[in-house]
């Protein structure tokens, strides 16, 4: 498996796990509706079916962690940058074979990507404090 399969499975789980947020649909439902209406050409599949259920099912331990070093309430943290740091902490915590700077790096990826001006910011500093 190339790295960047993985980097596509992160990108399309972010943007799973933020349609999931929003709608609060069923995550199978979501998980149905992106592989068969996105292009999913080089992505890893299996690594974005676990990344989105991993999420939507530790949801409440992930906020867990998150929460104490938020500067702000967790309401007042945006949708995309939630997706964003819930799947980079779920990648922290759970899965141990994927080293930490990578975990960080991604998410920094994501939020430029995905992000306002500077998430990226908040994400990098966000997701350092939970490395401590």
């Amino acid at each position: 498996m190339k790295p960047s399969e993985r980097r596509k499975a992160r990108r399309l789980a972010v943007q799973a796990i933020y349609s999931w947020q929003l709608s609060q649909n069923n995550v199978a439902d979501v998980e149905h509706e992106f592989l068969t209406e996105q292009k999913t050409d080089g992505v890893d599949i299996a690594y974005f079916r676990e990344l989105l259920a991993g999420v939507a099912s530790k949801t409440d331990q992930i906020d867990a962690l998150i929460k104490p070093h938020l500067d702000r309430d967790f309401d007042d943290v945006s949708p995309v940058e939630k997706a964003i740091v819930r799947l980079a902490a779920y990648e922290l915590t759970f899965r141990k074979d994927v080293p930490f700077k990578v975990a960080i790096n991604e998410g920094i990826e994501l939020a430029k990507a995905f992000g306002a001006d500077d998430s990226h910011k908040f994400v990098n500093g966000l997701l350092d404090k939970l490395v401590k």
